[in-house]
């Protein structure tokens, strides 16, 4: 659509801290290679995670609420859905997981986007994965009971033609190489908002497609870090930047800048977050790790998971497996056994009681507690 054109993309001009802002967003896409070459088992407890924050952040948005306890449960599929809320977040989890597993081979097309509005309404009452055939203009409402229009979208009758001229448009820019990959997803993104193609969940399937647009070219840090729970916890500007690059969208008049600026940094604070969590989880660093370690570092004794937890409350169970595992890559401990009933000793003295090793991943995949 309008921000995708060629005489739109032509227009665009950046200053040296949008540019320095690319390239650093491209050099944090090659230390995600590495990371997710060298740090493996971290970064499984970073996608289990990840998966539960977009989840919940992506829904809380639009109003949606799920109390934390029955969240977990929905999105590890180990509760069926009993609420409207709930059919929500179980149709988000399954498009989330669709993306995550195949988003990079997923073409963005008109077929993908119905796709996946019908994947986030399959629980619901009403069918999705059909364009709006009603107006629905997108209005802000205050406490005091007053509201205005925010943007008026596309009008119904013209909603399917708009969506193949988007993804028409996007296609062409990206063929063309008109702009960097970077520029050309969220532009697709304002666009896809400003057109609004369904009678609700917009604002989630604009932030579903943001995840497969970016794994079209590698920026994957949303598979490990969620960009929902971070267009959450700054959400005022999130939709401040895009009512502000909306503004004369209709004439091909807006100034994206906002949104980009808003956009990149939105991303290039996931890529930070993520480089930091990698290496405090690989390190088992940070206050509560260093609290396990501390404990660790003092028995003279073989010991068990449970009983380190037990010396250590407040930390979980899956921090004190994430600092049994970096110890273990030190040499500082070794397993002592497998399954249930491992136990784990010192070598600062270079000595191991008898048995075969074991690893902590064992324990875990086998769901053992001790």
């Amino acid at each position: 659509m309008h921000s995708l054109s060629p005489d739109y993309l032509a227009r665009l001009r950046f200053d040296t801290r949008q540019l320095a802002t690319l390239r650093a967003l491209g050099e944090y896409r090659g230390k995600q290679r590495l990371y997710v070459a060298q740090s493996a088992e971290v970064l499984s407890d970073l996608r289990q995670v990840a998966v539960v924050e977009s989840t919940e952040s992506s829904n809380r948005l639009e109003g949606v609420v799920v109390a934390a306890a029955r969240l977990k449960s929905l999105v590890l599929k180990n509760a069926a859905p009993k609420s409207r809320s709930e059919q929500e977040v179980a149709g988000y989890r399954d498009a989330l997981g669709l993306i995550h597993e195949s988003g990079d081979q997923m073409p963005f097309s008109e077929g993908t986007v119905l796709q996946l509005h019908g994947i986030l309404y399959r629980y619901m009452p009403q069918p999705g994965g059909h364009w709006k055939a009603t107006n629905n203009d997108i209005i802000e409402r205050h406490p005091n009971g007053s509201s205005r229009i925010r943007f008026r979208p596309v009008a119904a009758h013209l909603t399917p033609m708009a969506m193949t001229d988007l993804v028409a448009r996007y296609r062409t820019a990206l063929d063309q190489h008109l702009a960097d990959p970077l520029v050309l997803v969220p532009l697709a993104i304002l666009d896809f908002l400003c057109i609004h193609p369904f009678p609700d969940g917009n604002g989630r399937m604009a932030r579903l497609l943001t995840l497969q647009l970016l794994y079209h070219f590698d920026y994957t840090v949303g598979r490990f870090i969620s960009l929902e729970r971070i267009f959450e916890e700054s959400k005022e500007s999130y939709y401040e930047t895009l009512e502000a690059s909306s503004q004369g969208w209709h004439e091909a008049a807006h100034d994206i800048a906002p949104w980009l600026d808003y956009f990149w940094g939105a991303l290039l604070r996931a890529y930070k977050e993520f480089e930091e969590r990698v290496g405090t989880l690989s390190r088992g660093r940070g206050a509560k790790g260093d609290r396990v370690r501390a404990e660790i570092l003092k028995r003279n004794l073989p010991f068990s998971i449970s009983e380190i937890e037990a010396a250590c409350p407040g930390v979980s169970r899956d921090m004190v497996r994430l600092v049994l595992r970096a110890m273990k890559q030190e040499g500082l401990i070794a397993p002592t056994g497998k399954g249930r009933g491992a136990r784990w000793v010192g070598l600062r003295n270079d000595t191991l009681p008898q048995g075969q090793p074991g690893t902590v991943d064992t324990e875990e995949q086998k769901g053992g507690s001790q």
